[in-house]
């Protein structure tokens, strides 16, 4: 078990170390909060476990601190940025704050965005809407990386491909994040850091069988990660894959049929006012009411109560927030590291 910290405190000390590496301070605002925002929530392999490689990022120059996206195209309700690898997660809250302002005057707003750089955990930006009133639809996928086989293949062709919904209640929003694959390649490059394996066979040698040992995607060839529904039903997957290939890459114009560039993301990020629909009272009803209707469902053995998408995260948050917030094991020593050449103190633990 690790200590725990402040989350104040380390969003303090991860500005910090941002803005000793050359971070404008104005992303390391932003950029700092969503990454404590991920582990609040309990994506501890998507937020400051992050932080190293975006340092190091910025040292290496494979990811920018500074400068601004560049506007491809702009019909009011329609954006294309070309994000020129500045910090991916410091994009996605801009486009996602423009996206709601372009929402509120046209009912709906579409912000896609290309050499974008990595945008971390998908759930933390969901709030920055539901908090609106507007439900969100953001998705990503990295035309430089590939760990999952299409359905029936054995060669890797595309990243995990992340979506994510909020949806707006009367209380807590639902707060939807999923992918296309079974698994992550965070996960799965930390559990086979750590020589563990995974809950179920949610990968496949280079030949196609199905393993739980995380091992088979560092082989020569490598093997994949497999989609969601498996050897099974993974064509639900591969086609959930191929839709968000065509709403990351193929509107922002770039992608696997160009030459690599290096890690980092297209993205796809839609918002919808519901005032301009029925209205935020209407919509609200019936969020309300589908929530409502399932947490009221009745449990099946095994289970204690059903939970919607989201309340498992957000109660998480308001526990760490209360008591403190635990760190990844091996995380802050790693950050220490860092800081101590960029000559920033860590924060003492609760």
């Amino acid at each position: 078990m690790s200590d725990k910290y402040a989350p104040d405190a380390l969003i303090a000390y991860t500005e910090a170390l941002f803005n000793a590496a050359g971070m404008d301070a104005e992303k390391s605002a932003i950029v700092a909060p969503l990454l404590v925002e991920a582990d609040l929530m309990g994506h501890t392999t998507h937020g400051l476990a992050q932080a190293p490689a975006y340092l190091n990022g910025l040292e290496s120059g494979a990811m920018l601190g500074t400068g601004e996206p560049i506007t491809v195209s702009d019909r009011g309700a329609v954006i294309t940025w070309d994000g020129q690898r500045i910090s991916g997660v410091w994009l996605t809250a801009k486009a996602v704050e423009l996206a709601v302002q372009r929402a509120r005057l046209h009912g709906t707003a579409t912000v896609v965005t290309r050499r974008c750089g990595h945008i971390a955990c998908l759930a933390a930006y969901l709030e920055l809407a539901t908090r609106e009133g507007c439900m969100i639809t953001l998705a990503s996928s990295d035309p430089s990386v590939e760990s999952v086989a299409p359905f029936g293949g054995t060669t890797p062709l595309f990243t995990p491909n992340p979506i994510a919904v909020g949806i707006p209640t009367n209380g807590d929003p639902i707060l939807i994040d999923i992918s296309a694959s079974i698994t992550t390649n965070g996960l799965t490059g930390r559990l086979h850091g750590e020589g563990k394996t995974l809950p179920g066979e949610w990968v496949q040698d280079a030949e196609g069988r199905p393993s739980n040992d995380p091992a088979v995607l560092f082989t020569d060839p490598p093997g994949t990660i497999l989609p969601i529904g498996g050897r099974d039903y993974g064509h639900k997957g591969f086609g959930l894959a191929l839709m968000i290939e065509a709403m990351t890459q193929g509107l922002s114009g770039l992608g696997r049929a160009d030459p690599k560039e290096g890690w980092g993301a297209a993205t796809y990020i839609q918002v919808a006012d519901p005032t301009a629909f029925s209205g935020t009272e209407d919509f609200n009803r019936q969020s309300t009411s589908l929530a409502e209707a399932c947490r009221a469902d009745t449990p099946a053995v095994g289970v204690d109560a059903v939970r919607m998408p989201g309340d498992g995260a957000l109660a998480r948050k308001r526990a760490a927030m209360a008591d403190g917030l635990e760190v990844y094991p091996g995380l802050m020593e790693n950050l220490a590291t860092i800081g101590e050449k960029l000559n920033v103190e860590a924060p003492a633990s609760l």
